[in-house]
């Protein structure tokens, strides 16, 4: 028996599901749910029933959707059901990616990718009836304009469907076939020699050398080629044989029957029915790959510190557009000495973090009016608030600033600090890689600006770390390898068709940062995501040497999943940190209260110091070096700086007593005693200014001086000298000449100079935007599936004939809809009701009437699946339920 009598005989006994709606309601609720999960954009809103649910399932929108998340094996199996006979059987698929020579590895694989697609929804009927659904094909299969992602073009029949049939049959009698009476039946001659591997290879034995050329070169795609009006000889031969069939002036095609036979049956040239393997490029004790994270830890806690002191007292202005300038992230990377790029990263991530945020625009403070008793009837505003409100009234430029979740960050523990940023940096979508590129408005990208989310980035980040967790502890994944297993697990589609050809081997990636990437490009963009994250991830201290380290595979934990919904809710969140924090805590060093104070004029403090003490030492030294041991230098300039903050010498000298492990060096003690000897002896205050001395002998030297001759001073008083300068300009210029002035108040006191820290108002960190809706949990998805049965048993339960207003609702008189709904009451059965909402929405109910009373009825509604009250005024008509044949279970 003939494999085609077998597969009409496979369809008269078992013809299977009519439509994808009978396929899905013949399922199972966890099949129904597994569904669901996969594709939860079918779950906003949830169905009415299954027709719902399959039509829904079928739109543009949702299969474009559900083919960007298969795996490349997965879209090759529904790229070769695409070019298949519609429906096609199983065997038909497995030859089709298989070849005439067969292939284990794909025979091996393709029950489960099928059991995949049939579960996504985007394959159904049974196994010698496997159809693609229509949308799906729709996007796949080839046309008159493209290819199929195959490299496939139409077939025989498509491609001479405007083809007179006497050119029809003149193509015939070239390629040896003998007349027909139809077209029809020339075309199928024609398509069954092409089909034919062995007359095929005959037919091209004659062929010219050049006409097997240009086979070759279409054979895998695109199999379209231009012709003028006189071809050239190679090219007649195969015009006039069929192997090339015109499609539009100038165009012409190889048939997919054709292509076919000269693949040897494949419909790709490379199946990949097995995940590329992650290979190892390095292998390191786990102990020394968590000691490198913890470090660089503490070194990401450090930069992003750096940061928020920079901008402690307001940080660079707002764009107009957004963002910072360029000079302002040029500045920024200087304070922070590293490069551009990785400056932007930082800043970024203390955004995400809700650290940092533009200190205008308006604060929504709305719950909190009801609680003040000073709140006016348009709402509560505080102090900043109405600050920023008068800024932007004013014209005055937004800044960014610290928030005030700076101040709790920074009382925390290091550990903890450092879960807080990566519980922003998992899940955010911005990415900092993309700043100075260009956007698709060839706009520049800029850091804290717009245009910078990418949805699939929190995807491509959490993939490489779990494969990077799927490797044994201490062993560092070759990059190459890692992106190309990445690529095989989300294959982009693009637009046009795709050639099938070899990829060149990558050999020797390194990552980069920054950049930028094509707006129209999402193959580069998936590429320096997964470049990006690895970056990212070093520099955080999540992977130490290039492998993942303890505490960051407590990233991937099941507290903090994506797959649920409660995933990235503050409980997740606070949960994973808590681990995370507590495997990190051991690796970071306890901050120390002491530092070591050397003689050439220089401290050294072997590790972190508690926040009081670094912030006292960082006025009264400046940072000379940084590493696993911070260098500090006292400078007559840092002294200064402290004695101008309100700390007097003897408090100097007491502090440095109580925190140095060594003795206090002699030149440090006489440069504090230096400078704070003459530090105040000269006065400045606003005349416009002036300086105040009891040594006239300092005045004079002043007055000599040269270089005090653009401050136009005049003296006034022995011990009094007037300046054409403010008092700022003035002390700056009496410090350039070499003196210590100390500026001096209203009333003839000496004025502490103390920064003042500027905080925005509060801000919530910025949202990710997600890249579809979010993953159903088990909860919802248990409603739903109810929902949907609840509806299509609804849906699909027979009524009794009865006259139907406009929109198919019953119809029936008042007296009769109160009657029969009082007899179903009495009787317990449900009846068919026309409804019509508030809004004039109209529906047909399934409804089990409990009791009438008052104008209404109360009854348990089989549609939504939960008892119900409708006014009876509102419902247009009643229909009885038609008797269940026998052994047919009630609606109910």
């Amino acid at each position: 028996m003939s494999a085609e009598q077998q597969h009409r005989d496979g369809q008269a006994a078992d013809p299977g599901p009519r439509s994808l709606a009978q396929a899905l309601r013949e399922r199972d609720d966890a099949s129904l749910g597994a569904l669901l999960r996969s594709r939860p954009d079918l779950l906003h809103p949830v169905p009415t029933d299954v027709t719902q649910l399959a039509t829904r399932a079928g739109t543009r929108a949702s299969v474009l959707r559900a083919l960007e998340h298969l795996d490349r094996f997965a879209l090759q199996a529904a790229e070769a059901l695409a070019v298949a006979p519609d429906p096609a059987s199983y065997q038909e698929l497995l030859d089709l990616l298989a070849g005439d020579d067969g292939d284990e590895e794909v025979a091996g694989a393709l029950p489960a990718t099928v059991a995949l697609l049939r579960e996504r929804a985007l394959v159904w009927g049974g196994e010698d009836r496997l159809r693609l659904v229509r949308t799906a094909r729709e996007l796949l299969a080839p046309s008159a304009s493209h290819s199929s992602p195959t490299g496939l073009g139409p077939s025989v029949a498509e491609a001479t469907s405007g083809m007179s049939p006497g050119r029809i049959q003149a193509i015939l009698t070239a390629a040896g076939l003998p007349h027909t009476h139809d077209t029809v039946s020339a075309v199928a001659a024609l398509s069954a020699l092409f089909a034919d591997r062995e007359r095929v290879a005959e037919l091209l034995e004659g062929a010219p050398e050049a006409s097997r050329e240009v086979l070759t070169r279409l054979v895998w795609g695109p199999p379209y080629g231009q012709v003028t009006a006189e071809p050239a000889a190679h090219l007649r031969w195969l015009l006039d044989r069929g192997l090339l069939l015109p499609t539009t002036p100038g165009t012409v095609v190889l048939p997919r029957e054709a292509a076919l036979s000269l693949r040897g049956g494949r419909a790709h040239r490379v199946p990949e029915p097995t995940r590329p393997r992650v290979a190892v490029a390095a292998e390191r004790k786990p102990q020394v790959v968590d000691a490198a994270a913890g470090g660089q830890a503490l070194a990401a806690l450090d930069t992003v510190e750096e940061l928020l002191r920079s901008w402690d007292e307001g940080g660079p202005a707002v764009l107009r557009a957004g963002g910072l300038s360029i000079r302002d992230l040029k500045r920024t990377a200087t304070v922070l000495e590293v490069p551009e790029p990785v400056a932007a990263f930082w800043v970024e991530l203390a955004y995400a973090a809700g650290l940092i945020a533009s200190d205008g625009g308006y604060v929504e403070e709305h719950h909190e009016r009801h609680d003040r008793p000073d709140a006016d009837a348009e709402g509560y505003e505080d102090e900043e608030t109405r600050d920023a409100r008068t800024r932007r009234r004013s014209g005055e430029a937004e800044h960014y600033a610290p928030t005030p979740e700076y101040d709790a960050w920074r009382d925390l523990p290091p550990a903890e600090r450092w879960a807080w940023l990566l519980e922003a940096w998992l899940p955010g979508t911005r990415a900092p890689g993309l700043i100075g590129g260009r956007d698709g408005r060839d706009r520049t990208l800029s850091a804290l600006g717009p245009g910078l989310d990418r949805s699939p980035a929190p995807e491509v980040r959490r993939r490489v770390l779990e494969l990077m967790a799927g490797l044994e502890p201490g062993q560092a994944p070759d990059p190459a390898t890692l992106l190309e297993r990445l690529r095989w697990e989300r294959p982009l589609r693009s637009a046009g068709p795709r050639r099938e050809q070899p990829e060149p081997p990558r050999t020797g990636v390194r990552p980069s940062y920054g950049g930028g990437v094509a707006a129209n490009d999402p193959e580069a963009l998936r590429t320096k995501l997964t470049e990006w994250a690895l970056l990212e991830a070093e520099m955080l201290g999540v992977t130490g040497r290039g492998a993942l380290a303890t505490h960051g595979r407590a990233l991937l934990g099941a507290e903090g999943r994506s797959e649920g919904a409660g995933a990235g809710t503050a409980a997740a969140g606070s949960a994973r940190a808590a681990v995370v924090a507590a495997l990190l805590a051991p690796l970071l060093p306890e901050p120390l209260d002491h530092v070591l104070l050397q003689a050439d004029l220089t401290a050294v403090a072997p590790g972190p110091l508690v926040r009081p003490l670094a912030e006292a030492l960082g006025v009264l030294a400046d940072v000379e070096s940084k590493g696993g041991a911070t260098v500090y230098r006292f400078t007559p300039g840092s002294v200064r700086r402290a004695l101008d903050a309100g700390r007097s010498a003897t408090e100097l000298h007491a502090f440095l007593d109580r925190h140095s492990r060594t003795p206090v060096p002699q030149p440090l003690t006489y440069l504090i005693d230096d400078v704070a000897r003459r530090h105040g002896l000269l006065r400045v205050g606003a005349a416009s200014s002036y300086v105040r001395c009891d040594d006239e002998s300092v005045l004079d030297e002043i007055l000599a001086d040269r270089r005090a001759t653009a401050l136009r001073l005049r003296r006034l008083a022995p011990t009094v000298v007037a300046a054409q300068a403010d008092p700022r300009t003035l002390i700056e210029g009496l410090r350039a000449m070499g003196f210590a002035p100390a500026a001096e108040s209203a009333e003839g006191d000496v004025m502490i100079a103390r920064p003042h820290a500027h905080r925005t108002p509060p801000r919530t960190p910025p949202a990710p935007v997600p890249d579809g809706p979010p993953a159903p949990d088990a909860t919802l998805l248990t409603a739903a599936v109810r929902a949907v049965r609840a509806g299509d048993r609804a849906a699909t339960a027979p009524r009794k004939e009865t006259p139907q207003a406009p929109g198919g609702l019953p119809r029936t008189s008042p007296a009769d809809t109160l009657a029969t709904v009082q007899a179903a009451a009495m009787t317990g059965e449900s009846v068919w009701i026309g409804h019509v909402n508030a809004e004039g929405a109209a529906s047909q109910r399934l409804l089990a009437p409990l009791r009438v009373e008052g104008g209404y009825v109360t009854g348990y509604d089989h549609t939504a699946d939960e008892v119900r009250t409708y006014a009876l005024h509102r419902i247009t008509g009643v229909a009885e339920l038609a008797d269940e044949p026998d052994g047919a279970e009630p609606a109910r």
